[in-house]
């Protein structure tokens, strides 16, 4: 798979969208901040080294626990978690590109969050043959809400209602 990252513009973006990151940020945020990890929103970027290319990437969501491994606002080691929060622009990318690009990473945890179905994928990170590889470890979705959980930070709490907080968004009909 070509791994030639682009910054995707997300002009026109929903407020839905914005919405469900900060209600992430707020939760979990405070509740990592006395944690020697920390949670950032899409103001940061990771650089890494790919192919012998530099690959840049911002992501929705990232929980960093060696912050201090930056220049500016790049960072330059690996996030243990990432949460995408799907756009019509960008679900292809963060299906694609970007989840292989965080496999090749070894990010532990990838959410791809969808606001329009009020659903998260939660994908965790094992091996085959030494091959890094995502599985898909749940899907959350109204009927089994009470079982959302950041894997990798198992103290750490969000319920369903929580992250979808003010999204009463209903889907026009064709």
């Amino acid at each position: 798979m070509d791994l030639n990252i682009k910054i995707t513009d997300m002009a026109g973006a929903y407020i839905e969208h914005s919405m469900v990151i900060s209600n992430f940020l707020i939760r979990v945020g405070s509740q990592m901040q006395d944690g020697l990890c920390r949670i950032f929103g899409d103001n940061v970027q990771y650089r890494w080294e790919v192919d012998e290319k530099e690959v840049t990437v911002i992501p929705d969501v990232s929980v960093n626990c060696r912050f201090r491994n930056r220049r500016g606002n790049s960072f330059f080691n690996n996030p243990r978690f990432v949460m995408e929060v799907l756009s019509p622009s960008t679900e292809k990318y963060d299906r694609g590109e970007k989840m292989e690009l965080y496999r090749r990473q070894e990010i532990d945890e990838y959410w791809i969050v969808d606001w329009r179905k009020k659903q998260v994928e939660i994908y965790v990170l094992d091996y085959e043959q030494d091959e890094p590889k995502y599985y898909l470890f749940r899907t959350i979705t109204e009927q089994n809400r009470n079982e959302l959980k950041i894997v990798h930070f198992p103290n750490v709490r969000i319920t369903f209602e929580e992250l979808f907080e003010g999204i009463d968004y209903a889907p026009e009909s064709p």
